[in-house]
């Protein structure tokens, strides 16, 4: 049997990187998986290859969200697991940083997961109870200046995650909230972030400084699968950091 055996799981932002590699886990051990994102060719490859749904949608969109929840219970009959992994990331430091900028971040982070949370919560209380993952980062532990609006948008992530946490808990509808939070993970967004900051600042974050080991998507999606299961029951409002000790440490970790 696998780990998430007639479970029915919207991954968002699931067309590469982390939501990819959620998607293709989650498929592979037995749930039915709606990916949705922006990109509608990379998200329907990923869909075919793996017998999921796939679900064009910008996450900023509330209208969308209530769509999207909507046809994933006329298609399957409930929700189970929602995981709120769509994201950008958009380099600047607290002085130059756009509002902009600022704005779009936000917007992709918070919103999304407050639309997210807001309208998959009935809906999985309807059947018993159900899972949110909400993906955050160590950028909402530690400072990374040259992502400054990126670390806002995850620090309220983070604290969202808790709110809802107690929400569901005090309600006892059975539903569990719960943050990852990775460090640099070796996917097509983090790749993107050195020339990003050559453009802005023609250079690149931490030159000189030793960077710890890179993780891999599949790294994030087994705790994303754990979170998803029933084997976390008794997990809710937890913050779950997967960094190589990275945000616990003064210095590196040895590879």
């Amino acid at each position: 049997m696998g780990r998430l055996d007639n479970k029915v799981a919207i991954i968002t932002g699931g067309a590469m990187g982390l939501g990819a590699a959620d998607s293709t886990l989650f498929a592979k051990e037995g749930a039915k998986v709606i990916l949705t994102d922006v990109a509608s060719d990379e998200g329907q490859k990923i869909a075919d290859k793996i017998g999921a749904t796939f679900m064009q949608q910008d996450v900023t969109d509330e209208e969308r969200w209530k769509e999207i929840i909507t046809e994933t219970v006329n298609l399957h009959g409930r929700l189970d697991i929602l995981v709120n992994n769509a994201g950008i990331v958009e380099v600047g430091d607290p002085e130059n940083q756009t509002t902009a900028e600022y704005r779009k971040t936000m917007a992709v982070h918070m919103d999304s997961t407050f639309f997210g949370c807001k309208y998959s919560i009935p809906v999985m209380a309807e059947t018993g109870g159900g899972s949110i993952v909400n993906m955050c980062s160590i950028a909402s532990v530690q400072g990374e200046s040259y992502v400054a609006a990126y670390c806002a948008a995850k620090g309220a992530i983070e604290a969202y995650t808790r709110a809802v946490a107690v929400h569901c808990g005090l309600k006892k509808n059975g539903v569990r909230c719960n943050s990852i939070h990775p460090s640099g993970i070796a996917t097509p967004m983090v790749a993107s972030v050195p020339d990003k900051m050559n453009a802005k600042f023609g250079a690149s974050p931490n030159q000189d400084a030793p960077v710890s080991k890179t993780g891999e998507p599949i790294d994030i999606a087994y705790a994303a699968l754990y979170l998803a299961s029933d084997e976390s029951k008794f997990m809710n409002g937890a913050q779950l950091r997967v960094d190589n000790a990275m945000s616990v440490a003064s210095g590196t970790m040895p590879e």
